[in-house]
């Protein structure tokens, strides 16, 4: 029997978290920069030896190693952090993250277009809490860490004050969209725009819910426990309260090998009982990583228990670190790609210091139909598993691209800030083979673009402002663009062959005052600038930044902790 989203969500009993958890190198365009090349020609020695040889014997082959344990740079998030902080050991870090090249200024008339998938991310902003907090300065921050449009993903922006025009009134209940234009901070030359792009979450129906939990048993998620394995557990505890009866849950672990622990279960004794032994057979163990091995059993059981128009979910909990079967992103990516079209969709939850590999979380995540966030503390946890349940783990568009068409009457080039490594030719957004990203129930998308205005004079093209070697009526208004939307219903097993459906958006100057929303929203833009070591942030300031932040953030507790973050790299 269905049941509606809103009665399954007024049973969920997490507590509302009222307060968070308290690189100058360059690299290029997909090249991975971990920490261990990160401070190379440092002071402190990195740790690159070898697993050293153990006498533990099993049925594993990892078993006869055992797999390097790595110091954590501080305390949990869960606890309360000293005011005081110095330099973290970077000894034995090994981190490993993905730099992409940032977006550059494009020309209208040369190219009008601006494609790109959604991506509803997190993960990065909270691991840049986790580095600030636990004494990392601006320039200990790696490069490839900061992915802008995650870091402005993680907070809500509500009081965005101009509802967008919808030019297709019929496809009204899909998606919704506010905004706001204003001057840019950090170049007051041009301008800055601000969407908010929400996935209404009103007529979310499912037929029950199939998870399993694929958890990282292996030797590197051992230590610290309190960071890694027992925060995993005590995440997939708080969680469990949120199901209702006849949700069912399996736990899959993965080391050299994989094992099923419990499957189809709707038991939270039982279930609770399968993460206590998950945690037991990881302290203290010294094995090496398959995630692919856990991964494709994962999936087996997943599609064993599929509910057909439910919600069938695969959750990841890991610090990315493989180094058995296949370990390259490329590798995990070809992975998880054949294993979305089984209709299963994916979260993955990262944990952990010293050896944690971003690169392989997102990629994995940014393959799968997936959504990817890292845990850094047990209030983290509850924020994603608990207090943004249906955004986090009920898919209700899958594939959305987004298409801004600029007017060339009234913007001559622009930059899209962020969503570097999401960007697609503007042919991919009619074509349904090409994939997008997974937006949840209620769930929010905020796309920032700097504007250089035009004088007045068009361009050439076939499109809503351009017409040959003509400009359109349509050009003539007062628009400064069109945001097109296309995405596809998430129904059941082997839909490969659905049909996108596509909405569109006017966007013209906003009036008034910009709203708080608006400043907050610059404010992470012109801090990530800065911490990233843009090549595009001119003028922009990080006391600026924290001024605005503070000033806009109002009694928001995560926002107020953004702004305490911010006063630590000063």
């Amino acid at each position: 029997m269905k049941r509606s989203l809103v009665k399954t969500l007024s049973l969920v009993t997490c507590a509302t978290v009222l307060a968070g958890c308290g690189g100058s190198r360059a690299t290029g365009k997909g090249e991975t920069a971990s920490q261990s090349d990160f401070y190379q020609g440092s002071n402190s020695q990195i740790n690159t030896a070898a697993p050293v040889p153990s006498a533990t014997t099993n049925d594993d082959p990892c078993a006869d190693y055992e797999c390097a344990t790595f110091e954590t740079a501080g305390e949990s998030c869960d606890e309360a952090y000293d005011t005081t902080y110095s330099e973290p050991d970077i000894s034995m870090n090994t981190e490993e993250y993905t730099a992409e090249d940032e977006n550059a200024f494009t020309q209208v008339a040369v190219s009008p277009l601006s494609t790109f998938g959604a991506d509803v991310d997190t993960a990065s902003y909270t691991n840049f809490r986790r580095m600030v907090n636990s004494g990392y300065t601006l320039d200990s921050i790696p490069h490839g860490s900061i992915r802008v449009e995650e870091m402005l993903n993680y907070f809500d922006y509500d009081s965005l004050n101009t509802v967008a025009v919808n030019l297709t009134p019929e496809q009204a209940e899909a998606f919704s969209v506010t905004y706001e234009t204003g001057i840019c901070p950090w170049n007051t030359d041009n301008g800055l725009l601000v969407m908010n792009i929400k996935a209404n979450e009103s007529k979310v129906e499912n037929n029950g819910t199939n998870f399993v939990f694929l958890i990282d048993t292996s030797g590197s998620m051992s230590y610290p426990e309190e960071e890694k394995i027992g925060l995993v557990k005590s995440s997939f505890e708080a969680f469990l309260e949120t199901l209702s009866d006849g949700d069912t849950v399996s736990v899959v672990t993965y080391s050299g090998t994989s094992e099923t622990l419990i499957e189809g279960s709707a038991d939270k004794g039982k279930i609770k009982e399968a993460l206590a032994a998950a945690y037991d057979s990881c302290i203290g163990y010294g094995g090496c990583t398959n995630g692919s091995g856990g991964i494709t059993a994962a999936y087996e059981i997943a599609n064993k228990y599929f509910i057909e128009g439910g919600n069938n979910r695969v959750i990841i909990a890991s610090d990315g670190d493989m180094n058995l079967g296949l370990t390259t992103a490329t590798e995990l990516t070809d992975l998880i790609t054949q294993e979305k079209e089984s209709g299963v969709y994916l979260t993955v939850l990262g944990f952990g210091t010293g050896n944690y590999s971003d690169t392989n979380m997102e990629a994995i995540a940014d393959a799968g139909n997936g959504n990817y966030f890292y845990i850094d503390c047990l209030e983290e946890a509850n924020r994603v598993l608990c207090d943004k349940l249906a955004e986090t783990t009920i898919t209700v568009a899958k594939d959305v691209k987004f298409q801004v068409e600029f007017n060339p009457n009234q913007i001559s080039e622009y930059r899209l800030i962020g969503y570097e490594n999401r960007t697609m030719a503007a042919q991919d957004f009619e074509d349904d083979t090409k994939d997008g990203g997974e937006v949840g129930a209620g769930q929010d998308v905020t796309v920032v673009y700097e504007l250089v205005f035009a004088n007045g004079e068009g361009a050439s093209s076939n499109l809503r402002y351009q017409d040959g070697a003509k400009t359109t009526e349509a050009a003539d208004s007062d628009e400064l663009l069109a945001l097109s939307i296309r995405y596809k219903k998430p129904e059941g097993k082997n839909s490969s062959d659905e049909k996108s459906v596509e909405l569109s958006f006017a966007i013209s100057p906003s009036a008034g005052d910009n709203s708080a929303s608006f400043n907050f929203a610059a404010a992470v833009v012109e801090s990530a600038l800065i911490i990233s070591n843009s090549s595009n942030a001119e003028n922009a300031s990080l006391e600026n930044a924290t001024a605005r932040a503070g000033s806009s953030a109002g009694s928001d507790p995560y926002k107020t902790e953004f702004v305490t973050l911010l006063q630590k790299l000063q």
